[in-house]
């Protein structure tokens, strides 16, 4: 299987589809949420899209899904280039896909040695092995610490920065080698894939795309619309919620002269939907996973 729909059924409810409506899958993988979409789409259409070339091999027949290999912050672009402003729905699903964690030469999985390359579209920009090679210490110290959260981010820098000028480091075996003494024992895989994730969401400036594309549905969503969003780690399901709350990312809520508060969305979802214990033990790479859903007001 290419991946695993985690939550499935909930994000679908979530979406409160209408037969006939227009929908937005921005994480197509393969295509496990769309499918569900479509099931109760009736005559509507659903826009799909993603960045990375292998998911296209999984659309189906289907006229009333257009699938758009490109990334998810240019949505807006291509909605008003297929005239499907405004859309009932956007679904979006931030996890990697298992067909990217399984394919080992991708390098996303700390299972596998490989090239350090990270990338979703693996036609563009430049690779993890870039960053460990070129970024200077400082930056490293910020990607660790910012992306992955990891509390001896500069001992890490300095790690990789000392076995850079020995020689070049290409691969996941070697980065797991050059880091071994920052790891807790017992805590080795934990760390390590604090450590890839910190590199993978700079490679593909996850964040960044994040936040284009949740400024962009206050603009495509029409009036009663959802906006459904699975996360997989603090740091999105935090811009998500913020976002949601206030309409930025600080989750600051303005408000008018008379005191109103001026938000585009109502909370559906007043705390996040986790798997059930049943889902975890059938995929457990939807163990972190936080759903939450909003309408535009």
């Amino acid at each position: 299987m290419y991946h695993d729909p985690v939550l499935l059924n909930e994000s679908i409810e979530g979406l409160n589809i209408k037969e006939g409506g227009v929908y937005v899958d921005t994480t197509y993988g393969g295509g496990g949420h769309s499918s569900r979409i479509l099931e109760r789409l009736g005559n509507g259409s659903l826009i799909a899209f993603d960045r990375d070339k292998d998911a296209l091999a999984n659309k189906p027949d289907d006229s009333r899904l257009i699938l758009i290999n490109q990334n998810f912050r240019f949505m807006r672009n291509f909605l008003k280039l297929y005239k499907a402003v405004p859309v009932d729905g956007i679904l979006a699903d931030l996890g990697v896909s298992s067909h990217q964690f399984d394919e080992a030469e991708r390098g996303f999985s700390i299972r596998f040695d490989a090239e350090l390359d990270l990338r979703m579209n693996r036609n563009k920009g430049f690779t993890a092995k870039d960053i460990v090679n070129e970024y200077s210490v400082h930056q490293l110290k910020e990607i660790f610490q910012n992306y992955g959260e990891l509390k001896n981010a500069w001992k890490i820098s300095q790690m990789v920065e000392a076995a850079r000028k020995v020689g070049e480091i290409k691969t996941t075996n070697q980065l797991k080698e050059i880091l071994v003494r920052a790891a807790k024992a017992g805590q080795e895989n934990k760390f390590y894939a604090r450590v890839f994730q910190a590199l993978r969401i700079e490679v593909n400036d996850e964040l960044g795309s994040l936040k284009d594309m949740l400024k962009q549905t206050v603009d495509v969503l029409g009036k009663g619309g959802r906006l459904v969003v699975i996360s997989y780690h603090s740091l999105e399901d935090r811009l998500v919620k913020n976002f949601m709350k206030s309409g930025n990312f600080e989750g600051k809520i303005e408000k008018d002269f008379y005191g109103n508060p001026q938000v585009p969305f109502r909370l559906i979802s007043r705390k996040p939907i986790i798997p059930t214990k049943e889902e975890i033990l059938r995929n457990n790479r939807a163990r972190s996973a936080k759903l939450r859903i909003a309408e535009k007001i």
